[in-house]
This record gives structure tokens, C-alpha cells and sequence, in this order.
């Protein structure tokens, strides 16, 4: 999944280390499902606990609530946990974009971008499909050609309309 949420400079962890340095677990709460609060937070007590026991202890606790902050999130995606990823991970083009947007409350970079990648794919297949259509009724391999590239075009064209018309819902929250 390119967003980044099981990464260390990812969302989670952003929202787990400002809660450790808050003293606030409530801000990392809203990253996690209602079901698995108690869960998150007896693991926020655990680490304020450790943190103080010296000799690397806050180090060793603070990934360990970090871990369990993503694992639970992952959970209430209904994905499975797969560690903690590195910071730095290539998240694609567009989560940058987004995450600025939300700091700049400007969306414009975001939209121009997902447009114009919108029209060329779409033109692409539509292209494809006008090159492939032209075939010998008598070549069935061409005819299949066409076919493919004729539904790849027709079903991306619908797909990417269910999907903006009805929305990918989230399923963490």
C-alpha cells in the first residue's frame, strides 16, 4: 500500500510520539478503532513505565508503542501487520501532494496532478483499442486483441467511475 502507515515517519508513529511526548495517549487514539482503546492505552501506561526504568529502556519502549499503535490500526484496516517499516519508503507521487494540501488547505497540486493522469491513461487504452479495432474479421488473435484492449478500456472507464461515484471508504476509525 503506498500511504505509509506502518512506516516511522509515517502517520501512526507521528501520532504515537507526539502522545509519549504529550503525555497524551488520546492523540494517537483517533489512528485506532473504539474496540482496541483499552488495548492501546494500557500499552501507553506500559511505556511511560518502562521510559523510566534507564539504560535504553524509553528507546526500546518507545518502538514497542509505536508497534503496537500501527499493529492495531492495521487491524482496524483489516490488513494484516507486517512490522514497522523504515522512514524514507518511495510513497508515490500523489501522498505528498495530499499531505500538502492539508497543510496548505489547497488541494489544486493535488487535482491537477490526479487529472492529468487520469486523461493520459484513459487516452492510452483509448488509443490501444482504436489501433486494435481495425482487424481482420478472419484473424481471431487480432480480434482478441482488440477485445482485450477494447475491455481494458471499457473497464477501466467504469471502474474509475464506481470508485470516484461511491468513494474507497477507510476502514480504520
Amino acid at each position: 500500500m503506498p500511504p505509509h502507515c506502518d512506516t516511522m515517519d509515517g502517520p501512526v508513529v507521528k501520532a504515537a510520539m507526539m502522545a509519549i511526548r504529550n503525555g497524551n495517549v488520546k492523540m494517537v487514539l483517533p489512528w485506532i478503532k473504539k474496540e482496541s482503546e483499552a488495548e492501546l492505552e494500557a500499552a501507553f501506561k506500559m511505556t511511560v513505565q518502562m521510559r523510566n526504568l534507564g539504560n535504553g529502556s524509553a528507546d526500546f519502549a518507545d518502538h514497542w508503542f509505536y508497534e503496537t499503535a500501527v499493529r492495531l490500526h492495521r487491524e482496524g484496516e483489516g490488513a494484516a501487520y507486517s512490522g514497522l517499516k523504515p522512514a524514507g519508503l518511495d510513497t508515490g507521487p500523489v501522498i505528498p501532494l495530499a499531505e500538502g494540501a492539508l497543510e496548505t488547505g489547497d488541494a489544486s497540486k493535488v487535482t491537477e496532478f490526479l487529472s492529468r493522469l487520469v486523461v493520459c491513461e484513459v487516452q492510452r487504452r483509448f488509443d490501444l483499442a482504436i489501433a486494435k479495432k481495425g482487424y481482420d474479421p478472419n484473424n481471431v488473435d487480432a480480434a482478441r486483441e482488440y477485445v482485450h484492449a477494447m475491455l481494458q478500456f471499457l473497464l477501466f472507464s467504469h471502474h474509475l467511475y464506481k470508485f470516484v461515484e461511491t468513494g474507497a471508504e477507510h476502514r480504520a476509525g
